[in-house]
């Protein structure tokens, strides 16, 4: 195969209109003529770069395996020679949109002292876009308030005098030792917060020995993202469990898993509460800037784009996610998948029990960080719901907490209730603000205040937690009593008014 010829920068300036586009990016030339038109993004962005180096924009959204994988190898004209770079076509060229200097700069990560730290840098220091597809919930906030809220009303009954010099805050999650009972729960597109998304939480979490589940929306292909992992040892298994958001398209599906297998990744976390995304306006309010739009995904499709709606991310990136989902999909599903199944996003009782009945391997009651129905049950409420409706679970399955947990003392009340871990998103992506130091660090807060919490309740392994050391007075009264309203009755169908006249 003949070597790529060597292209100077006049030569490549040349290239520079919409009917002749060429661009650099790592050093080699790409002919974008055919492709600028259809690119999700809007052709804008691109002809900005005409003729121009446009590794710097393009690395900050798009996986660098991107342009080999979409276009041909034909599209490819040669390699950039770097010999005849000047200062005046190096520069960049000029903003539609003047650049507004951040009057907050991010404080040293030594400085933060919580979750609470991490959210607040994150909301005066990430692009406002960025910012508002990450923080926004459904309609009134309802329940995302009270996915946090919830944890603050239930109590610890402390027992004292007891020996707690040594702690040990590590567990097993579906058999695999991890040395804290908390996975990173799968959200799209991190690289919108850094450049190395989803790769750089892979290796803050793996650092930490705990497991990250990558969402079917990340950034970058889970080939990539695996690869970006330090080899295992001792033939251990992947710190990654896969987020599925079944397609319309289920071939695009059965590849994808294929795909998630042929890595050693084992687990798979079936995600049921979204069907489609709630209204979150604070999301649709901020729209994309023109290097926002377009933005891959593991997918391949649903790529964001803002519409006449406004720009809401969840709400456009989920086009492709099939609505008409239900139980009997499961088995097409172990058809093609022989790994282990978690069902996410279950909300009551009843069907934590069919999952029992499933026989899958574990649920995780989430309502999506409240991002979908809202006034759907608070995470730690629907956990509460189980134990008195259908307490079986516990006994067949494993059971994950998702939604509202910011602090060491809520990791520590989920698992007295019963919870074999719990999973964090948000503080996770706001973590990643920092690269993976910013996600070791945070792993390494959370496991400090579990380990003080524990220490303070008085156990000191996360075996001996148990429901007689928490208080769940305060929220009792909400817990149902019963699969149906304990005394509401459904209307019975009435004729037309017509024919009873």
């Amino acid at each position: 195969m003949a070597e790529p010829r060597l292209l100077s920068t006049q030569q490549i300036a040349e290239h520079n209109n919409a009917k002749d586009l060429w661009i650099v990016v790592d050093g080699q030339v790409w002919d974008l003529t055919e492709f600028a038109p259809e690119h999700p993004g809007g052709i804008g962005i691109i002809l900005q770069y005409a003729g121009r180096d446009a590794s710097q924009p393009y690395n900050e959204i798009h996986a660098p395996s991107l342009l080999n994988k979409t276009l041909t190898s034909s599209k490819l004209v040669g390699t950039l020679d770097t010999s005849t770079i000047s200062d005046s076509w190096a520069k960049p060229p000029p903003q539609q949109n003047p650049q507004v200097q951040l009057k907050n700069e991010k404080p040293p990560l030594f400085t933060l002292l919580s979750t609470h730290d991490f959210e607040s840098v994150a909301e005066k220091t990430l692009a406002p876009k960025t910012w508002a597809f990450y923080s926004s919930a459904a309609t009134d906030l309802v329940t995302h308030k009270a996915n946090r809220s919830f944890f603050d009303r239930i109590w610890f009954r402390p027992r004292v005098l007891r020996n707690i010099r040594t702690r040990d805050t590590s567990t097993k999650i579906l058999g695999q030792k991890v040395e804290l009972p908390i996975m990173c729960s799968p959200a799209a597109m991190a690289k919108l917060v850094h450049p190395d998304g989803e790769k750089a939480i892979a290796r803050g979490c793996q650092s930490k020995g705990i497991i990250q589940c990558v969402s079917t929306n990340a950034s970058f292909p889970i080939e990539d993202i695996a690869s970006s992992l330090s080899p295992s040892q001792n033939n251990d298994p992947s710190p990654l469990f896969f987020q599925l958001y079944v397609s319309k398209t289920r071939a695009a599906s059965e590849a994808l898993l294929r795909q998630v297998w042929s890595l050693g990744i084992r687990t798979v976390f079936l995600t049921v509460d979204s069907p489609l995304a709630g209204k979150r306006e604070a999301d649709e309010r901020v729209r994309m800037d023109d290097d926002q739009q377009g933005i891959p995904m593991m997918t391949g499709v649903g790529k964001p784009l803002n519409d006449k709606r406004g720009g809401g991310l969840g709400r456009i990136t989920g086009s492709f996610i099939d609505e008409g989902l239900d139980w009997s999909d499961l088995s097409w599903l172990r058809r093609h998948w022989k790994g282990k199944i978690v069902l996410k996003g279950i909300m009551c009782a009843a069907d934590a029990s069919r999952a029992a009945q499933e026989g899958l391997d574990g649920i995780v009651v989430s309502n999506h960080g409240g991002r979908n129905l809202d006034t759907a049950p608070p995470a730690i409420l629907i956990l509460l719901d189980l134990h008195r409706n259908a307490p079986h679970v516990f006994d067949t399955l494993e059971v994950y907490v998702d939604g509202g947990i910011r602090r060491g003392t809520d990791i520590l009340k989920a698992i007295c209730l019963g919870a074999t871990a719990v999973s964090l998103g948000r503080p996770f992506l706001y973590s990643l603000n920092y690269g993976p130091e910013g996600v070791e660090y945070l792993i390494d807060m959370l496991k400090e205040e579990l380990s003080v919490a524990m220490a303070l309740v008085g156990i000191t392994a996360l075996e001996q937690a148990h429901p007689g050391l928490v208080n769940t007075n305060d929220v009792d009264y909400l817990v149902p009593t019963t699969e149906g309203h304990p005394y509401a009755k459904k209307k019975r169908n009435q004729q037309p008014l017509k024919a009873r006249m």
